[in-house]
């Protein structure tokens, strides 16, 4: 007789997050897979070979599914690294961290000729190149390379207001600077689900009053938005190129240049909110099966190993 398999899962709570873990949980179960939830690895310890969390020897799991964007520590990523050498995560550490990364995405997608922002990355002191940007591009966005939810997000309109950010972000003492040429687009945005290759949905974004950016936490809006055939290829390659089996894709149309463009390539795309269901966003229930469909068949693969 087969041993069962068991997989660990880490999920956001918030914004219905806890909902989408019982169904998640549920349907895993249904399929004969047990499972262990909350293995946050914040508060893991490792001994020797194996990696503990909350009584579990999370290096004997089948699978391991992290999906929570807004906790990510150095220590988490650390560990995450180590496991994903051991057991199968979703998603991949090598695809996580290389979309966390804004400028190594831009630059592996911009070179498998999928079309970005224009962008730019200079050594911290060379503001004269810099200053070289705004000049030939009249706007543009400094970006942190990582985080999410567009934090830290500016937008440099003149010379002025470089010379007003420089000091601030040498303060900071960056490595580097990365700055994209600010696209003239209609403030809103395509977010296109994309999970184990298949397309799960799209909406759209609406940036907030006088705001340029689309992202919620920045005060942007949803609404209903369905993807033409072009946005969801694009968000496809762009998937599989990074190499995530989850992915949410932020997708754009440049007025200037006649054509969409990808703007991020997301590792952990939030499920609809139930106050988002309510507008119509019926994708959930079509993500969670789809990722169930993937949990069953990467944990199928480690416990084969194992016999």
């Amino acid at each position: 007789m087969s041993k069962r398999r068991k997989v660990g899962i880490w999920m956001y709570q918030n914004g219905g997050g806890d909902k989408i873990e019982k169904k998640l949980v549920k349907r895993l179960k249904a399929r004969g897979i047990d499972v262990v939830t909350g293995l946050n690895l914040r508060d893991a310890f490792v001994k020797n070979r194996h990696i503990r969390c909350h009584g579990v020897n999370m290096d004997e799991l089948d699978c391991f599914f992290s999906y929570n964007a807004g906790e990510q520590t150095q220590y988490q990523m650390f560990l995450y690294k180590a496991l994903d050498r051991v057991v199968p995560c979703i998603n991949n550490f090598n695809s996580l961290e290389l979309t966390e990364d804004k400028f190594q995405t831009n630059f592996l997608l911009r070179n498998s000729k999928i079309p970005t922002a224009d962008y730019r990355l200079c050594h911290r002191d060379d503001t004269h190149r810099l200053k070289t940007f705004i000049k030939k591009w009249k706007q543009m966005v400094y970006k942190p390379t990582d985080g999410w939810g567009g934090v830290g997000l500016t937008k440099i309109d003149s010379e002025a207001t470089l010379d007003t950010l420089l000091p601030f972000l040498n303060h900071m003492d960056l490595r580097f600077f990365y700055v994209e040429r600010f696209i003239d687009y209609d403030k809103t945005d395509y977010r296109v689900d994309i999970v184990d290759g298949e397309f799960v949905g799209c909406y759209g974004r609406r940036a907030g009053g006088d705001d340029w950016r689309t992202n919620i936490t920045s005060g942007g809006s949803v609404f209903l938005r369905e993807a033409n055939d072009e946005v969801v290829d694009l968000a496809k390659k762009a998937t599989a190129l990074t190499g995530l089996e989850i992915a949410g894709v932020d997708i754009i149309y440049d007025r200037a240049k006649g054509k969409y463009v990808v703007l991020e390539v997301n590792g952990i795309p939030a499920f609809a909110t139930p106050e988002q269901e309510k507008l119509g966003l019926d994708f959930n229930d079509k993500k969670i099966d789809l990722i169930v469909d993937l949990i069953d068949r990467k944990s199928y693969q480690k416990s084969k190993n194992k016999i």
